[in-house]
């Protein structure tokens, strides 16, 4: 995470559950703390409704050069079932 952190917050766990979490952190390489910001980003801090909301009607309000069905479908990538069906 690319983020300044300023806010400390202290979490109790119970020994087997640290030892847990500290052995997952180890084993990716990370550390305790950002194994649990991590979980909590994941978890916790989707977008809301409102957000995802606003985010498809900025997409839909670009002018991007896209034609239509019939040429999309002509210029679209076969799916792999095809693929392997092919001599």
């Amino acid at each position: 995470m690319d983020m300044e952190l300023t806010k400390k917050t202290t979490i109790l766990f119970s020994p087997a559950m640290h030892d847990r979490l500290t052995r997952l952190a180890e084993s990716r390489g990370t550390s305790l703390g950002e194994l649990v910001r991590s979980a909590c980003e994941r978890e916790y801090a989707a977008p809301t409704a409102e957000e995802r909301i606003a985010a498809v009607r900025r997409l839909a309000a670009l002018k991007l050069p896209v034609g239509g069905v019939r040429r999309m479908n002509l210029e679209a990538v076969p799916d792999a079932e095809d693929l392997a069906k092919r001599p």
